[in-house]
């Protein structure tokens, strides 16, 4: 059995992941755009932030597609 152990960006992602998946659970909703406050949502920007931020460990930095 593998035990994964989790940084301090991949804990903060986790949470912000179920604080995001029990906004859409209370809303009634498969996917944060099918939510009216998509745009202008805080729980939703800071899931994305927390992305962000476990990608590149905090260290800031843009990402170019």
């Amino acid at each position: 059995m593998s035990e994964t152990i989790l940084d301090e960006w991949q804990i903060i992602l986790v949470q912000k992941k179920d604080e995001l998946e029990s906004c859409q659970t209370e809303k009634q909703v498969t996917s944060c755009m099918k939510c009216d406050k998509l745009l202008d949502c805080e729980i939703r920007d800071a899931y994305i932030k927390a992305v962000y931020d476990s990608m590149s460990k905090g260290k800031g930095g843009g990402f170019e597609f």
